[in-house]
């Protein structure tokens, strides 16, 4: 489907209606379409929701076009918790899942990404660029400095998934004062097959395509996958330095917003 930018907004979401329409659109997406286990809940409202969503920020992509059910406009979603918010209430979703030790320990201004998804009929067009593009403002509004979260594969089991976690692993592993790793007893190890074993391009192609997007921004990730039963995923971390990746994050936001025009 081609997207019309006159008819999409991209912002942060502003009132409760907009918030449960992003999690329509969560529910559709990692519920319906990847296979979560909602709870009864949450199944009979067709909501995606957990603790944090008080906490964060939700940014959303909507199609003002969109007629029939509000919770339907709702085309795009990224969930924003920054440190500061964390550490006054909360904390962060990826500690459920790893050890944010040495991020905490920087001091730097961070962001956690999360609940990334798109409308199946938006992908490939300029949504995610467009979520993209606000989320660029966001991170210069708030002078955020490191930018990190999970991103999944499909499927609970590691096993299969043995090349393309080898190949992060080996080529994208982050350095030692930005490296998470995944909490003792839920740890899963990526490195699973010797560098001189993995075909780089057959990888790659078993990588998710949002993945493969933080890599290209100069991302890196963290020590060890986690399987998540309740998502029917198989996690790994992702954390993006912007000084690092400063020259690749300013041209990439240019490119998008002029593609965006």
């Amino acid at each position: 489907m081609q997207t019309d930018t006159n008819r999409l907004t991209a912002r942060i979401a502003r009132t409760p209606e907009e918030i449960a329409a992003a999690q329509r659109l969560r529910y559709r997406v990692f519920v319906e379409e990847m296979g979560a286990r909602p709870s009864p809940e949450d199944a009979a409202l067709r909501l995606e929701r957990d603790p944090f969503d008080p906490y964060v920020d939700h940014l959303v992509l909507i199609d003002n076009a969109l007629a029939g059910d509000p919770l339907d406009r709702v085309v795009g979603v990224y969930r924003l918790m920054r440190d500061d918010v964390a550490r006054a209430g909360i904390g962060f979703y990826s500690a459920t899942e790893y050890d944010l030790g040495p991020l905490l320990a920087s001091g730097r201004r961070m962001l956690e990404l999360g609940r990334s998804c798109v409308h199946p009929d938006y992908r490939g067009g300029l949504a995610m660029h467009l979520l993209w593009s606000a989320l660029g403002d966001y991170v210069v509004r708030h002078g955020i400095e490191i930018m990190f979260g999970t991103a999944s594969f499909h499927g609970n089991d590691p096993g299969p998934l043995a090349e393309p976690l080898s190949y992060l692993w080996h080529h994208h592993l982050a350095p030692p004062e930005l490296r998470v790793r995944a909490l003792p007893g839920h740890h899963v190890e990526m490195n699973r097959m010797p560098a001189e074993a993995v075909d780089r391009l057959r990888a790659l192609r078993a990588v998710p395509a949002l993945i493969k997007a933080y890599l290209r921004l100069g991302g890196f990730v963290g020590d060890g996958a986690y399987v998540d039963p309740v998502f029917n995923t198989v996690d790994v971390f992702l954390v993006m330095d912007t000084q690092r990746m400063a020259a690749r994050y300013r041209d990439y936001y240019g490119r998008t917003r002029e593609a965006a025009r």
